[in-house]
């Protein structure tokens, strides 16, 4: 029975609204009524499901680091460079697994001969398995990118950042020695450094890059320093009286680390490009070791009568320096909130 308290509008609409205990259900007819039940519905399967795409919440955010792992997994460039660093890596370690050959095994009556059954990229001037050496040469050249990346990071990103969170005589001293550090050519410095050198191992080339690389680094490290320590968060942990040691271990270092990633996912690939220039010019690696740069060395005097020779570890050093710098590439979307 309707409720002679309540009075009712055209076609049964209650002006008033449903009471407290009353549920409230639709009309049918389309009207007001219907479209705000529509309008909260939707709200409250938004706040139960969560925005599509970001944390609801009952989740727990997401930190820079896990934010951008989440968007490189979705990355291409990520993945493509990725899975061709990993091939390459495995190569250098077993190179067994896909060359059974001896680089150093060498048949001067096949000299620059083209490619046969067994021996698809031909052989060299010596009658070495182009393809054999140029597998082989994976592991010189990526022991002295990875090696010289993670000396020229750790020194670099130390000076640096105790340059910048202490500031102050040392930080000019080190910015003075960087200065003279960037003022020599690299090629030049190398000529010189290693001409005296009479080692055949990688570490003198290695040594050699960090001596050159660890400045640009620290240069990067210490502007993310001293950009991180003026934060709210350093200096509520100063003011709550903690150590120069816990700020730059818990709270300043985390959040100055990534730009140094970066720089040095991109110079992993340079460092590579450099050892197989000073190695072209003779004085980098040097027989018996095996490197992309000595046999382009080796080639270059006869491109034309057997460019195979020249084609294959040139190739192989052009797609290691690009799949590291796309990976540097990737790093850098991922880690710089700017380029979202």
């Amino acid at each position: 029975m309707p409720d002679p308290e309540r009075p009712e509008g055209p076609g049964g609409y209650d002006p008033v609204g449903p009471r407290p205990h009353e549920a409230v259900s639709p009309t049918g007819q389309g009207g007001p009524m219907d479209l705000a039940l529509q309008e909260a519905e939707s709200v409250e399967g938004i706040e139960k499901d969560g925005p599509p795409g970001g944390t609801g919440p009952g989740e727990k955010p997401r930190s820079l680091w896990s934010d951008a792992w989440h968007q490189l997994r979705r990355n291409p460039v990520f993945v493509i460079s990725s899975l061709m660093i990993l091939f390459l890596v495995i190569i250098s370690i077993w190179p067994q697994l896909i060359a059974s050959g001896d680089p150093l095994q060498c048949d001067l009556s096949k000299s620059q001969q083209g490619s046969s059954p067994g021996h698809p990229f031909g052989y060299d001037t010596q009658g070495c398995d182009v393809y054999t050496r140029t597998v082989y040469g994976a592991r010189a050249s990526i022991t002295v990118g990875v090696c010289a990346t993670f000396g020229a990071a750790l020194l670099g990103s130390l000076l640096g950042g105790l340059a910048g969170f202490f500031g102050g005589w040392g930080d000019a001293l080190l910015s003075r020695v960087a200065d003279i550090f960037f003022g020599i050519p690299v090629v030049l410095g190398g000529l010189v450094f290693l001409s005296v050198v009479t080692s055949t191992t990688v570490w003198p080339v290695v040594d050699f890059i960090v001596l050159l690389g660890w400045p640009q680094i620290a240069r990067i490290g210490r502007g993310s320093v001293i950009t991180a320590k003026q934060n709210d968060y350093v200096q509520a942990a100063r003011a709550l009286g903690a150590g120069n040691g816990r700020m730059m271990l818990r709270h300043v270092a985390p959040n100055a680390i990534a730009p140094v990633i970066v720089v040095a996912t991109i110079a992993l690939g340079t460092y590579i490009a450099l050892e197989a220039t000073l190695s072209f010019l003779g004085v980098g690696l040097r027989p018996p070791t095996v490197s992309w740069g000595i046999d382009i060395s080796n080639a270059a005097p006869q491109i034309r009568n057997a460019p195979h020779m020249l084609l294959w570890p040139a190739g192989a050093l052009s797609l290691t320096v690009l799949a590291f710098i796309m990976l540097g590439d990737a790093v850098r979307d991922a880690l710089d909130p700017k380029l979202r």
